[in-house]
């Protein structure tokens, strides 16, 4: 009742002075029963919520009952989590061996059709021994490399390879040349670069040497390896194919999107989606580190081959895989405290490449792929070599060792929302690029609209801006390797990559290749057509990079984003990072001039018009003009045919089928 005072309790006595025996139903039935001045206490174990449809005086034996009916669950739960390691490598064991009876299967089937699947799975298996064998020998290694550090013998060490490499290059040229002399003009080309690049450097007595002949010799080896052996030059036209046919997915999403009457006749649905497709999927990569890692692998053997400091290698190295704008961003905690000379190898790297995503725009346009990927990995050594000639270090770097300088790995939370922002990411670049080359190419109209009438006043025809850049450009253009007839009209692309855009210089060169491939003849009206084979694989070189007029602006606008505070000092080496970048793509192409030579089988020309054909290709034409060559006029009676034409019932046949297709003075 309220308002009387509680009634006093008495204390109990300790638990040692009681004494009690009684049954557990008369134990139950006291504590079922509060005595007088207690308080009702309920056993711990009695507790039941009324959720569960059960009183408070159930008393211990439904949690016993409840206990006992988990303790199954429990022990096995227990179990699982004592050996889960054992069972996941059971698991992962069971995987491994059913991917690998998955795989002999493919390879057994047509290896040929598995070739892409066996290619990853080495590369895969290759990652996880060289993980393996690092942490299980590593230490090992170091140890044993340690009598290296002998300054006296790593400088005996360096003059050795040194000289052997020079005497090795010099044998090369020698029997390499000596059937093909005129190899020799893009070996003096790149020469006469490095020369110019010595005479406007910024510090000539600091040059690291070193450094220059490290970047030239790995660029040198790499496209000897993708160039001119037979297993390199498989691999990389075997890898351009694989992107070609990765791309050609997009065809999927832009085709239910905008129709496939857009998409096959309009060059904005064609080649711009590539773009969002391609940024999607180096997004993906970008989160699951695929990309990070890659890109410290190649800058840690650039590293250690070159002798430069790490942030500008892993700047310079991410290149190969994205833009000028974003491969900052890798090393974005330390440009605040780089010096001069990293800064101007960061900015050369941006525009002596291009990015991955701009790439699947280029082979949209028909460029070869696997021209594309070698120009790319191979600007990245050059770059590093040329940078520091063009702005030798003088400073003091803090970042001449590995160790601090990490990748950060993506923000996104997972695969699907990193698929998503890559898109939309590659929405901006891709408006940029249609936003560029509407301009550009207005522009250029205008240009040459103006300079067309400003000729006339003078009586001067058909002056344009490629017509001056033909002229201007046609000495550095023959100093590459191209051949004199063709320069003119690379002249004019290596111009307009310059001054306007390099997609605008690739879609030029994309149409002298279907010209060349559709079989038109070469010269119309004293007028070139298209350019030869050779002309094409330097020129895929040259244009490749960043290093246009325009590039500056967006150069410096991403990197003074990053660090405002020192706008001034990348004020001061962008023009010459520009030059310098340009001059890469140049050394690029004369390497490329200096190890092609031409591939593949040449068409039977004798058999190969032995039938009537109905359409004009490269091979019809070539053919068609060997036959030409081979015609000789006699009056009135029929013609007769000389070399592999002569005696040749079907030789008449095949003249008229030529002359049915091309205008020639035997055809009359």
């Amino acid at each position: 009742m309220a308002g009387k005072p509680p009634c006093p309790t008495q204390a109990a006595p300790p638990p040692s002075q009681l004494s009690f025996s009684f049954s557990p139903s008369l134990r139950s039935q006291r504590e079922s029963i509060p005595q007088a001045g207690e308080k009702e206490v309920e056993p711990e174990g009695s507790k039941r919520t009324d959720a569960q449809g059960h009183s408070l005086g159930d008393g211990l034996g439904p949690s016993t009952y409840q206990r006992r009916s988990r303790w199954p669950f429990s022990k096995a739960r227990s179990f699982c989590k004592t050996h889960a390691s054992l069972f996941k490598k059971i698991l992962l064991g069971l995987l491994c061996l059913a991917y690998a009876a998955y795989l002999l299967a493919a390879c057994i089937l047509n290896f040929q059709r598995a070739l892409a699947l066996f290619v990853i799975t080495c590369l895969v298996i290759f990652v996880l021994v060289h993980s393996f064998l690092k942490k299980l020998l590593g230490k090992k290694l170091t140890r044993c490399l340690k009598p290296f550090e002998n300054s006296r013998l790593r400088l005996w060490t360096k003059w050795v390879f040194a000289g052997v490499s020079l005497v090795g290059l010099i044998l090369w040229l020698a029997l390499d040349t000596a059937q093909r002399p005129e190899q020799l003009i893009p070996f003096a080309g790149i020469c006469m670069f490095v020369l110019i690049l010595f005479a406007c450097s910024k510090h000539h007595s600091a040059v690291s040497w070193r450094t220059v002949f490290s970047g030239l010799g790995l660029q040198f080896v790499f496209g000897i390896l993708v160039i001119r052996t037979d297993l390199g030059y498989t691999v990389f036209q075997w890898l351009g194919e694989q992107v070609q046919i990765f791309l050609n997915y997009t065809v999927a999403g832009s085709s239910f999107v905008f129709g496939d009457t857009l998409v096959k006749d309009v060059f904005a649905f064609q080649a711009l989606p590539i773009i969002i497709f391609f940024g999607c999927v180096m997004s993906i990569l970008y989160y699951l580190g695929l990309v990070q890692w890659v890109v410290q692998k190649v800058a840690w053997f650039l590293q250690i081959t070159m002798g430069t400091t790490a942030t500008e290698t892993l700047a310079v190295a991410g290149n190969i895989f994205v833009g000028m704008t974003e491969a900052p961003l890798l090393i974005r905690p330390y440009l605040g405290d780089m010096t001069l000379s990293e800064i101007h190898a960061v900015m050369t790297g941006g525009f002596a490449t291009i990015s991955g995503t701009v790439l699947g725009a280029f082979i949209a346009f028909g460029v070869d792929a696997s021209s594309l990927i070698s120009a790319s990995v191979m600007a990245a050594p050059c770059a590093l070599a040329l940078s520091k000639l063009a702005y030798p270090e003088v400073e003091e770097s803090k970042f001449k060792s590995e160790e601090g300088v990490k990748l950060p790995r993506g923000k996104e939370r997972n695969v699907l929302e990193a698929a998503s922002n890559g898109a939309i990411d590659a929405i901006g670049l891709a408006t940029n690029v249609a936003a560029n080359l509407i301009a550009f190419l207005a522009v250029l109209a205008f240009i040459n609209a103006a300079l067309s009438w400003l000729g006339e006043l003078v009586d001067i025809q058909g002056l344009t801006f490629q017509v001056i850049c033909s002229y201007l450009l046609r000495p550095m253009v023959f100093m590459m390797g191209v051949e004199w007839t063709d320069c003119p009209m690379v002249a004019e692309m290596v111009g307009i990559k310059f001054f306007i855009n390099e997609f605008v210089a690739y879609q030029q060169l994309s149409q002298y290749k279907n010209k060349r491939l559709s079989g038109v003849e070469e010269w119309i009206e004293g007028e070139k057509q298209w350019i030869s084979v050779r002309a094409e694989i330097i020129t895929t070189f040259s244009l490749c990079g960043f290093a246009n007029l325009s590039s500056i602006g967006i150069t410096l606008g991403g990197l003074t984003s990053i660090v405002p505070h020192r706008k001034s000092d990348l004020s001061k080496v962008v023009v010459r990072a520009l030059f310098t970048g340009a001059c890469v793509s140049l050394i690029s192409a004369c390497m490329a001039g200096i190890l092609y030579v031409p591939r593949g089988a040449e068409a039977d020309c004798v058999s190969f018009p032995n039938t009537s054909f109905t359409n004009r290709t490269y091979e019809t034409y070539m053919c068609c003009r060997g036959l030409f060559q081979s015609t000789s006029l006699n009056g009135t009676n029929p013609p007769s045919f000389s070399g592999p034409w002569e005696d040749k019932e079907f030789s008449a046949m095949a003249l008229t089928n030529c002359c049915g297709f091309y205008n020639n003075t035997v055809c009359a």
